[in-house]
């Protein structure tokens, strides 16, 4: 496999915190001045990527603010100069033709630094409650299958006619389109069997959840061993890291924040109640709820340790095939600038 530049990203505070939402260190902000300014230190910080992921209502607690990731991400696109802007999207929100002329100006606003972010959707309430279809996870994944590759033509420059299952194009063409490369980059979640199907069809970068190191391994295994994704494909790991001088200290804070979460069981139950029961992701997160805290995984992947045993960590999973760490913290910044200080330099030399 070939060995790709490590590279580290952020997940951007779209929905307040990551780990506990009763953090007297972090109280709630979702706010565009918080994701503005945080996106700015990352850069300036020396991060790679940021993730803005997509949601219409926060899926934690609806009474609270919710960043919307496209508007935010073509904001983000026109303030910064460097670092890599990633939305997510799920196809059943926005027609493709509509979407692949967003991520264009996107990519044209950013100079050729946009990627998007495909997820097939979780949350039933997001569809639901607005009048939308929220088909079954599989059908999902075929709709979604559909719909990335009229995006992937379209964000190419193609003039496409296609008439399929769920969408009728006719002589259709977008631009700009090229300006910076070919496309803009096209990361993909889910680790079901038709998940992994997409990405080794469609996807630039698979987006893996945190899970521990011999997981990770089998799960790159398996989607080099699909002769559409050998050696084409990049891999990315979502970890909420804690990092200190010594094992103990950051076991104290990974304690402290399991406790922190702890009181947020009952907005969890109800997230539950409006999650697809066939969500891989979930499936295994919850299982996990009781002894990690952060999202997608979170602490999952072991990233919890003194800033040595945390690079070492970091530079397992690089082995292994894991190129880019789209990160959590908590309290955010403060966590941001101490990994970019003190684990940077010990992976990076």
């Amino acid at each position: 496999m070939t060995a790709h530049p490590l590279r580290f990203g952020v997940w951007a505070p779209v929905h307040g915190s990551r780990a506990a939402r009763h953090d007297p260190d972090e109280p709630h902000d979702a706010s565009w001045a918080r994701n503005r300014a945080l996106v700015l230190e990352a850069e300036a910080l020396g991060y790679d990527s940021v993730l803005v992921a997509q949601h219409t209502v926060n899926p934690y607690d609806e009474s609270r603010d919710q960043l919307e990731a496209w508007t935010a991400s073509a904001a983000l696109a026109a303030v910064t100069r460097r670092i890599e802007i990633i939305a997510a999207i799920k196809p059943g929100l926005i027609h493709p033709v509509v979407l692949a002329k967003m991520a264009l100006q996107i990519e044209h606003v950013s100079e050729g630094r946009f990627g998007l972010n495909l997820v097939n959707a979780w949350n039933r309430a997001e569809f639901e409650q607005a009048g939308l279809p929220f088909p079954a996870h599989d059908e999902r994944y075929a709709y979604g299958r559909e719909w990335i590759a009229l995006v992937e033509r379209l964000l190419r420059g193609e003039r496409v006619s296609f008439e399929g299952r769920h969408f009728r194009v006719e002589d259709y063409q977008l631009r700009p389109a090229g300006t910076y490369r070919a496309r803009p980059s096209i990361y993909v979640g889910g680790e079901s069997e038709p998940a992994r199907a997409l990405v080794a069809d469609h996807g630039d970068v698979w987006f893996i959840n945190g899970q521990p190191l011999d997981a990770v391994t089998g799960l790159i295994a398996d989607l080099e061993s699909r002769p559409a994704a050998r050696g084409r494909l990049r891999y990315g790991l979502s970890a909420f890291v804690i990092a200190r001088e010594t094992d103990a200290e950051a076991e104290d804070e990974f304690a402290r924040l399991l406790e922190l979460s702890r009181r947020d069981e009952k907005l969890r139950a109800e997230t539950r109640a409006r999650t697809d029961a066939a969500s891989v992701m979930f499936a295994k997160t919850d299982a996990a709820a009781a002894y990690h805290v952060g999202t997608n995984g979170g602490t999952a992947a072991g990233l919890v340790g003194s800033y040595g045993r945390v690079a070492d960590g970091i530079r397992a999973f690089h082995a292994v095939g894991i190129a880019l760490f789209m990160l959590q913290f908590q309290p955010f910044e403060a966590e941001m600038r101490r990994f970019a200080e003190r684990v940077f330099p010990r992976v990076r030399a």
